[in-house]
């Protein structure tokens, strides 16, 4: 299985209400270093393969993304499956981060 592949994997078992950071997601798919890896499939693929993109967050547990508007769409998701978002887009990882692998 290809580090895509794995990514995909695991971007799509992000339960409602939880999330993972870009770097996490890189570490678990086998490339601790490929967070921009995971940014580009999830730019490419969410679409595609319906991947819960909104539940994807950087390593400050900050929304990372820059377009006001992608911006309010994925704070909008997030608040409605239950995560509380600060008006700056952070979310508290001690409360919302998903673990795989407990």
């Amino acid at each position: 299985m290809t580090f895509t592949e794995r990514a995909l994997a695991i971007i799509k078992q992000i339960p409602e209400g939880k999330v993972m950071t870009y770097g996490q997601i890189a570490g678990l798919a086998g490339s601790p270093r490929g967070a921009r890896q995971v940014v580009r499939i999830l730019h490419s693929m969410s679409k595609k393969h319906r991947l819960p993109w909104h539940r994807v967050i950087n390593a400050k547990g900050e929304i990372g993304l820059k377009d006001e508007e992608l911006f309010s769409v994925q704070k909008l998701s997030l608040e409605a499956e239950g995560v509380e978002v600060t008006p700056e887009g952070r979310i508290n990882l001690n409360l919302y981060a998903y673990d795989p692998e407990m």
